[in-house]
């Protein structure tokens, strides 16, 4: 087992320099600042193509962490790069919050703000902090910790609603994306909300940061998280749910992610729960494994699967795995870890052109007209991947 777990981490460590390399080399905007919004498949630049938060805050958390790591000072000069461009484009000095995206040339674009984009600019905003120790950084996020909290909390039925327009004022369509349900309260939103309060909340311990992760991972317990272990995606106002589409990945991206949370606020009862639920959630998530690796969706209505396998379903599954693993000590996680590893390094990995692909059709068909980078299409899901699983095999190593 030690020679296997030696032989896992050189491999990861490659991955993740590769990744790196990629965005290093073609994705940094000369021109106007900030990183290039698109290159499209077939490695084609569209240096027009518009700026997403979303994205810029990836690249921010994905070059700042990978400095937390390795110390490689040309990963911190990325994140300063990165850390400058949000700073005096993204963020909305007038409303508060951040800008949706942006042009090319950095103009506000959709000013819209969506409660996602400003929490990933939170988690960006923290491990940068963490990297460089800049103030200036530091309260940046707390100031859009106070503008989720003063018009996204809802004090009532807790949890956060969906979106706004610029000026804080209600809008009608609240979709993160064409393919979302049009409802107010989201499972994703709310996950990435905990992800970047508990990144903050280790850098900024303040006590109503401590109980509004208490109060989000309740959230979880009683709305998000059914019987079975699958996530719940849609919901109104009142948390009355509006999908029964299973989406495996982000099913077993919260198994960790949720334990992640209480471990980092040291709630010993929320800890023990959640290692509990990240087993449970990880076993709900097998379901969604084919002979090769994890599919994307099920839909019970019309009992249609999506047998897609898309790159960042496949990076969250091997930490999910590893995690239940280094739980449970059950050798069946630690090999739908290895064969998971074992298919995304031969079918997802772009060998010739470098990063990975958007994922694989059902016939194994690399699938078409999709980014290698965009708004969706990031360096946060692989490389976060990388870090974390080299961390715990070396962790398993010591054991």
């Amino acid at each position: 087992m030690d020679r296997k777990l030696f032989h896992f981490i050189g491999e990861f460590e490659t991955e993740l320099k590769n990744i790196l390399t990629y965005w290093r080399n073609n994705t940094v905007d000369l021109d106007f600042g900030g990183f290039i919004g698109q290159i499209a498949e077939g490695e084609l630049i569209n240096p027009d193509a518009e700026k997403g938060s979303v994205l810029n805050a990836r690249i921010l958390w994905s070059f700042s962490a990978a400095y937390n790591f390795n110390g490689d000072l040309q990963d911190l000069y990325l994140a300063q790069h990165g850390f400058q461009y949000i700073k005096e484009h993204f963020i909305d000095t007038k409303y508060g919050g951040v800008y949706w995206s942006l042009d090319h040339t950095g103009m506000p674009r959709d000013r819209k703000k969506q409660i996602y984009a400003i929490a990933f600019t939170i988690y960006a905003l923290s491990e940068y902090y963490l990297a460089t120790g800049d103030n200036e950084a530091l309260d940046l996020a707390i100031a859009l910790f106070h503008d989720i909290e003063l018009h996204s909390f809802d004090p009532v039925d807790g949890g956060y609603f969906e979106a706004f327009a610029e000026n804080w004022d209600q809008v009608r369509d609240l979709r993160l994306s064409q393919k979302d349900a049009n409802e107010k309260k989201t499972m994703n939103t709310h996950l990435h909300i905990l992800e970047a309060y508990t990144t903050l909340y280790k850098i900024w311990p303040d006590e109503h940061l401590n109980n509004q992760i208490i109060g989000l991972l309740g959230v979880f317990d009683k709305y998000i998280i059914d019987t079975e272990g699958h996530l719940n995606l849609f919901f109104d106002e009142k948390w009355n749910r509006k999908s029964s589409e299973i989406s495996y990945g982000h099913d077993i991206e919260a198994s960790w992610l949720l334990l992640e949370a209480a471990e980092m606020i040291e709630h010993p009862e929320l800890i023990s729960h959640f290692k509990s639920m990240a087993i449970k959630i990880a076993e709900a998530s097998a379901e969604g494994m084919d002979e090769e690796a994890m599919i994307y969706e099920y839909s019970p209505v019309n009992n249609h699967r999506n047998d897609e396998k898309h790159w960042w379903v496949q990076a969250e599954a091997m930490v999910g795995f590893l995690n239940a693993f280094e739980l449970s000590k059950n050798q069946v996680f630690f090999e739908l870890f290895d064969k998971i590893w074992n298919y995304t390094k031969k079918q997802i990995v772009d060998h010739q052109s470098g990063e990975w692909f958007w994922g694989r059709n059902a016939d194994g068909s690399v699938m078409a007209k999709q980014d290698k980078v965009g708004l969706w299409k990031c360096p946060y899901h692989n490389s976060r991947a990388c870090i974390e699983i080299i961390s715990r095999l070396k962790h398993l190593q010591k054991d």
